[in-house]
């Protein structure tokens, strides 16, 4: 929080592409947050966004993303948020997305509930598309890949209730799980992205699977989160092939 607003130009720097950004903040966090965990856990691996990614084994694995959100960081809009979800023998036991801009704290465990601080959390019952609020958003190559999901946006877009793009996942899916989002769907995204936040929304009593209706949602660069009523609804709806295809000359 020290560099909200307080950024110099020259720590703010682009990765694959222009839209791509990491800032000092970014590092900064995730290095602290690496100390801390090496030092509570020294058996697990670390697989986090910037600097850390420990080799594949079986150790219980942390995936971090220490600032999702960094384009709305440095635009100072408060929709930002630090990820960190814990995973044993390949499942999501342990997850905590917290807000600091927003005083949010999201966390949940494996078979005890999602919640906000001490309120527990549940996903919305809609059954209809005309009552939702969903949520999406867009990759950073969008120009170069043959799915850039706006396909699916235009899809949904007259039948919904509404439409909201924050720029985080992590606080996407935290907003499924505490009812105020009623589905959620992005393509392109990195485990580091999704691994606390799916906890949050299966915990709070929601559906989590890839864009085909299977598991491999942390990995397969598809996820779809939302309650019993929505999730058969968007994965009718949805288009997800041709993820790992870019467009000709890109």
């Amino acid at each position: 929080m020290g560099h909200l607003g307080q950024l110099d130009p020259s720590t703010i720097h682009s990765k694959s592409v222009e839209r791509d950004l990491v800032t000092a903040a970014d590092v900064a966090s995730e290095r602290i947050l690496v100390q801390r965990l090496r030092a509570a856990c020294p058996g697990h691996a670390i697989e986090a966004e910037e600097e850390v990614s420990d080799p594949a084994d079986d150790r219980p694995r942390w995936f971090l993303d220490p600032l999702d959100g960094t384009t709305n960081f440095v635009h100072s809009l408060p929709a930002f948020a630090v990820s960190m979800g814990l995973f044993v023998d390949g499942r999501p036991v342990a997850a905590v997305v917290h807000a600091p801009r927003l005083g949010e704290t999201f966390w949940a465990l494996e078979g005890c509930g999602a919640y906000l601080g001490a309120q527990r959390l549940t996903v919305r019952p809609t059954q209809f598309m005309g009552d939702a609020i969903l949520a999406t958003g867009f990759p950073y190559r969008r120009g170069q890949l043959a799915n850039s999901n706006l396909g699916n946006f235009c899809h949904f877009f007259p039948d919904v209730r509404g439409m909201r793009r924050f720029g985080s996942a992590a606080l996407d899916l935290a907003y499924v799980a505490a009812g105020r989002l009623d589905a959620y769907w992005e393509l392109h995204l990195s485990p580091y992205d999704v691994g606390a936040g799916a906890l949050l929304v299966r915990e709070a009593g929601g559906l989590v699977t890839d864009g085909h209706g299977g598991e491999d949602w942390l990995r397969g660069r598809s996820i779809v989160a939302a309650g019993e009523g929505l999730h058969p609804q968007l994965l009718a709806g949805l288009d997800v092939d041709k993820l790992l295809e870019d467009l000709p000359g890109s």
